[in-house]
């Protein structure tokens, strides 16, 4: 999850500021250990809070800013909790706890329709995320969109991504999301191995990945993206070669590839932390080595690489309006329990608790929890963290929208990565070596501002 220097804008820092011993990565040690290594947005979620609620409403309430509109679905049923999953998402709830659910989401919708912030603005994207989006049955997403299509439309929308789960997945049910506009099917495989997505709590089977596959593919999809996670617990040198070529063959437009982490309150972490067990990843160095061979086999079958996580084949065909529009400061109204959202400025997040979640919309009222208002220099480190990731940042970008040249503002952090041989600076072209790019997340705390360094993430 991109400088003549004009004045600085209010709120940023002063050039003298940078001047300061540039931290290290963080990910020195070889261990995959307990915490947030992914890096999503900025600043930390920690640091949110329910005393700026106020500020939320007010944004929402406020004509919209100049900049393109997404929305973001929270769907989070899952028929079984994968052992390194840390997201809000439930496995434990009957037919009429989802329907309560989908009554209280469209409710959302309704609600969200009305607000000043919409602006009359289009959907530039729409994302399905979960949990599990395809755990809904056909009737139940039909009735859903019907629902949001009373108050909401994507007609104009460049990309509607919907995520699924390959056993929850039967012909129709495709063909209901393809009738239903979803322009980008995203298939967590994560793994090919029948005994690996075991061992990790993975509800799916390799067969079931296979038949979902070539429903996809007779159906379709403008854009069929393949998930993997390098690094699952049991992953060995073997199998991930036969992970490469199986996706290789399967010839998705896209392909995701993920270095497994352990975040807090996972299954993993929980029995690292009592001391149960030690960490059972890979370490570092051999994900990064298991992701640069995927690298290299699928350049060689014709892809390119699209960001630190992404490959496509086709770059006139692929399109990746939910990142690159969120990386570039657009408004996301999120919706759905714990969903994150940005708008007019703000960062908000919905009540992450299932039975306040509902009982708010039930009531009528937008389900709210906490938020923050970044500063200046706060939205210019955003997104310069998450452009980065891409692999490649414009100078010339950040001079014109903030007024501030990156390449002085943090002149001591790129001098240092060059010299380490992760990245190069050629004029006002800033890109990630290979080195810079399998790595990425753990450069990316270095240009947090001083409060954050060293925080909890989540």
């Amino acid at each position: 999850m991109g400088l003549s220097v004009r004045p600085l804008a209010s709120g940023l820092l002063p050039l003298a500021s940078h001047l300061q011993p540039v931290p290290m990565a963080t990910d020195t040690t070889k261990t995959t250990e307990v915490g947030s290594y992914f890096i999503a947005n900025y600043p930390p979620f920690s640091q949110w809070s329910a005393e700026n609620l106020a500020d939320v409403e007010q944004a929402l309430h406020a004509p919209p800013a100049d900049v393109p509109l997404g929305l973001y679905l929270h769907i989070p049923f899952c028929r079984k909790r994968c052992k390194f999953c840390y997201f809000r998402v439930y496995t434990d709830k009957n037919s009429q706890d989802v329907e309560r659910y989908v009554s209280a989401l469209a409710r959302e919708i309704e609600l969200v329709s009305q607000l000043p912030v919409m602006g009359g603005r289009p959907f530039r994207f729409v994302y399905f995320g979960g949990g599990t989006p395809s755990f809904l049955s056909g009737k139940q997403l039909t009735r859903l969109v019907d629902r949001l299509r009373a108050n909401i439309n994507w007609d104009q929308a460049e990309e509607v991504t919907f995520e699924c789960e390959p056993g929850t997945l039967a012909r129709p049910k495709l063909e209901t999301l393809r009738e239903l506009g979803v322009t980008r099917l995203s298939l967590g495989v994560e793994n090919f191995s029948d005994a690996v997505l075991e061992e990790n709590g993975r509800a799916h089977q390799s067969a079931e990945i296979h038949q979902a596959w070539a429903w996809i593919r007779e159906l379709g999809f403008p854009n069929a993206n393949i998930d993997l996670i390098a690094g699952m617990v049991g992953e060995t040198w073997d199998n991930w070669r036969e992970n490469i070529r199986r996706t290789i063959e399967m010839a998705p437009d896209s392909v995701t590839i993920y270095q497994m982490e352990l975040p807090f309150n996972t299954v993993y972490s929980k029995d690292i932390l009592g001391q149960r067990m030690e960490s059972p990843v890979a370490d570092w160095a051999t994900k990064r080595a298991w992701v640069d061979f995927a690298y290299d086999e699928l350049r060689a079958a014709g892809y390119a690489v699209s960001s630190a996580y992404t490959l496509v084949r086709d770059k006139n065909k692929v399109n990746f309006s939910y990142r690159d529009n969120l990386w570039r400061g657009s408004d996301l109204l999120a919706t759905g329990v714990a969903s994150f959202g940005h708008a007019n400025g703000m960062h908000y997040q919905n009540l992450a608790e299932w039975p306040e979640y509902l009982e708010a919309l039930e009531a009528g009222r937008l389900p709210l929890w906490r938020g923050l208002r970044p500063t200046a220099h706060q939205k210019l480190v955003r997104e310069v963290i998450l452009q980065l990731k891409t692999g490649r940042l414009d100078a010339g970008y950040f001079r014109d929208k903030f007024g501030v040249d990156i390449l002085d503002h943090w002149h001591n952090v790129w001098q240092q990565y060059v010299e380490e041989g992760l990245l190069r600076v050629d004029g006002d072209c800033i890109e990630l070596t290979r080195t810079g790019l399998l790595r990425v997340d753990s450069l990316l705390p270095t240009f947090f501002e001083p409060e954050h360094q060293g925080v909890r993430y989540t």
